[in-house]
């Protein structure tokens, strides 16, 4: 049994995102490996999760959702800390995925990795192209799927091997030193199919419409789970259609912006970059297909 590093993840009903995750980490670093923190202990996710370590908690909306989950995810990394050399922790749909230009499997990489230090993977949005990929998903996302997007609000510090502390969402940690090797990235799959993406919003709109809010201001809760934000489903995936497709698939320039603008956030004791806009779109090279 490998003690290498170990994947944890917290959700509720997203059995879309669930079936990747599994299929992701449970192949990389055993379902023995992996932490499922089950939030309303949903059948179908300990079906599907069997094999892997479960928490079960109550499933009660919360206005202090988020603050509440970034609480218990944080513990949990400490402790596994403990027991593996890197714990990487974060969404559901959020996915490290190592370039295939390595030649060497993540879990690999990590073995060779020096510990206590924080990670970053550059983080890239996977986007549907409707018009040009109109099939759903299969068994492999990366294939079916070519298109992303930088996403430098997903490039987080989730591979762990140290005593931090993780803000909520995961974007920041306390660590004082960016480490974003050249073949890490992280995956976000919000978008990566249309219809999956409109069953999720509509879950997590009655999620907050259950919590009794009149707005993400007055809650800890994301803004991105209210349906003040959502705006019109087909336009948000028409709109990745329209940005840029910039030829080639260097990198380099954004992790070394990222290098550069590092520096305290404020007074919070976490520590940030600059998380600019940016409207290009990239295909992911052939190399990519299948790894994800």
């Amino acid at each position: 049994m490998q003690s290498t590093a170990c994947a944890v993840t917290m959700l509720r009903d997203d059995l879309f995102f669930l079936e990747i995750w599994l299929r992701h980490y449970g192949g990389l670093l055993g379902r023995e490996n992996c932490y499922i923190v089950a939030h309303g202990r949903d059948p179908e996710v300990l079906s599907m999760a069997e094999g892997c370590n479960i928490v079960g908690i109550p499933g009660d909306p919360h206005k202090n959702f988020d603050m509440k989950r970034w609480r218990l995810l944080n513990n949990l990394v400490m402790g596994l800390n403990a027991y593996y050399g890197h714990v990487i922790v974060g969404d559901v749909d959020e996915l490290v995925v190592i370039d295939p230009a390595a030649r060497m499997g993540l879990l690999d990489w990590l073995a060779g990795a020096p510990q206590r230090r924080v990670y970053t993977p550059l983080g890239l949005e996977v986007v549907q192209m409707i018009s040009d990929e109109p099939e759903p998903i299969g068994e492999r996302v990366i294939g079916p799927r070519r298109h992303v997007r930088i996403a430098p609000h997903y490039s987080k510090p989730c591979i762990v091997s140290t005593g931090t502390k993780i803000a909520r969402g995961g974007h920041y940690t306390q660590f004082d030193t960016l480490f974003t090797p050249d073949v890490l990235y992280l995956f976000h799959l919000k978008y990566v199919d249309f219809e999956a993406y409109r069953a999720v919003m509509d879950r997590r709109n009655a999620v907050t419409a259950a919590v009794n809010v009149d707005s993400h201001k007055d809650a800890s809760i994301g803004r991105h789970w209210f349906a003040e934000a959502r705006g019109e489903d087909r336009a948000v995936f028409d709109a990745f259609a329209a940005r840029p497709l910039e030829e080639g698939f260097d990198m380099r320039p954004v992790r070394k912006a990222m290098q550069r603008s590092w520096r305290p956030r404020g007074d919070t004791g976490f520590w940030e970059f600059d998380r600019p806009d940016d409207d290009r779109r990239f295909r992911l090279p052939e190399r990519f297909t299948g790894a994800l």
